[in-house]
C-alpha cells in the first residue's frame, strides 16, 4: 500500500447505516457494508475489503473484515472481527467510565490496544486511543444546510494513516455506535 502522509480519506457513499462503500478519495483503500439480512428476527451486515480483492488477495475472494448481526427491535446482537469469536455487541462496545451518555464506548481491538468513539457536540464521532487519547478516527456527517450531492453522502470517515489495520474494526465498532444513537439504546 503506498504511504502517502495523509489520512485515508474515506468517502460514505450513502451516509445510512443499513449500506454503503466507503472509498478513500486517492483509490489506497475501498471498504463495502453490505446488508445481507433483515427479518422479524434480526438484521445482518458484513464489512468487505473490495481493495484487498482488487489487489488479488485470497484468490480474488472476499473475506469479512467483520460481520454484524443485530436482534429484533434494533435491539444489540453480536460482532465478529476477521476470524474471531461471536461477541455481543454490549460486550464488545462497553459504556465508558464517567461517561453518563451512551454515547461514549471503547472497544479493545485486535492490536490489544483500547479505543474509545465519543459523539461530539457538532454531530461527529470522534475515535481515540483509549489510554494515550491519540486521534485514530473522526466520522464526519453532511454539514446542516448543504445542498444534496447526486454523486456524494457528503459523509467522510477520516482514518490516520497508521491504523489500516484497524479499519474493518474502526468501521464495525462506528455502524453498532451510529445504530445506539439511531436508536437511543
Amino acid at each position: 500500500m503506498t504511504n502517502f502522509g495523509l489520512p485515508f480519506f474515506l468517502e460514505d457513499t450513502t451516509g445510512k447505516i443499513g449500506g454503503s462503500d466507503f472509498v478513500d478519495l486517492h483509490n489506497r483503500m475501498h471498504l463495502s457494508l453490505k446488508q445481507t439480512l433483515r427479518d422479524a428476527h434480526h438484521t445482518a451486515y458484513i464489512i468487505y475489503d473490495l481493495s484487498s480483492r482488487a489487489a488479488g488477495g485470497r484468490g480474488g475472494l472476499l473475506v469479512p473484515l467483520a460481520t454484524l448481526d443485530f436482534g429484533p427491535n434494533n435491539a444489540l446482537g453480536t460482532v465478529k472481527i476477521g476470524d474471531g469469536d461471536h461477541v455481543q455487541m454490549g460486550h464488545y462496545l462497553s459504556k465508558v467510565p464517567g461517561f453518563s451518555s451512551s454515547k461514549s464506548r471503547k472497544f479493545r481491538a485486535a492490536d490489544g490496544q483500547e479505543y474509545r468513539w465519543t459523539l461530539q457536540a457538532d454531530g461527529e464521532w470522534q475515535c481515540t486511543n483509549a489510554k494515550t487519547n491519540y486521534h485514530v478516527a473522526t466520522y464526519s456527517m453532511k454539514p446542516a444546510g448543504e445542498p444534496q450531492y447526486s454523486s456524494s453522502s457528503g459523509c467522510m470517515l477520516t482514518v490516520e494513516e497508521a491504523y489500516p489495520h484497524l479499519v474493518g474494526e474502526l468501521l464495525a465498532s462506528l455502524v453498532i455506535m451510529r445504530h445506539i444513537e439511531q436508536h437511543n439504546l
